[in-house]
């Protein structure tokens, strides 16, 4: 299905140069002079390789249609992610590197999204939240919270992220699993 570039956006998957590519980010840059681009970074779905593209917000590509399925993820078995499909019980093996960024938010039997191009994985989408425990966070500084600061935080699955002054260790936030930022306190 061709679309217009400045239409493009994370997640989707597109052919260029006769190869499957998985969008990972685009953002639209229009220069003091001419026209507006837009600039796409893709990882190739068969070798992994990333690159970015420039295209003209007028500029057509071909988008792949994708079939979304969801999955429960019960194990990772090396570089694969094993997991159970929801209506069959049967397992599939999808690869880690799917994930990117988003790796260490995964957890036991989290529900996955998994887009699928002709019946191979090209994406797995986490839940847009997720909880987590603060396990290291600095002490507060008094007279610092009169301002809107974060401090520094380290999470149980070893991500840092910022976090409010009055967050402790122990505590359970909510957090993106798009860019690990804190969002609000965990309701218990």
């Amino acid at each position: 299905m061709k679309q217009q570039a400045n239409l493009i956006r994370a997640g989707q998957v597109i052919e260029h140069d006769g190869r499957r590519w998985t969008v990972l980010k685009q953002q639209i840059i229009t220069p003091g002079k001419g026209g507006a681009f837009i600039q796409v970074e893709m990882r190739d779905l068969k070798s992994g390789n990333k690159t970015n593209e420039r295209w003209r917000t007028a500029d057509t590509v071909e988008r792949l249609m994708t079939e979304e399925k969801e999955f429960s993820y019960s194990y990772t078995d090396g570089n694969n992610l094993v997991l159970m499909d929801a209506e069959t019980y049967e397992e599939a093996h999808i690869p880690r590197d799917l994930l990117g960024d988003t790796a260490p938010f995964l957890q036991d039997n989290m529900q996955v999204t998994v887009d699928l191009v002709e019946g191979e994985p090209v994406g797995i989408h986490l839940p847009p939240t997720v909880v987590l425990e603060v396990v290291e966070a600095d002490p507060v500084v008094k007279g610092q919270t009169a301002a809107s600061s974060y401090k520094p935080a380290k999470l149980s699955n070893g991500v840092k992220t910022s976090v409010p002054p009055f967050i402790e260790t122990g505590e359970k936030i909510v957090v993106k699993t798009e860019d690990g930022s804190y969002v609000e306190r965990a309701k218990s």
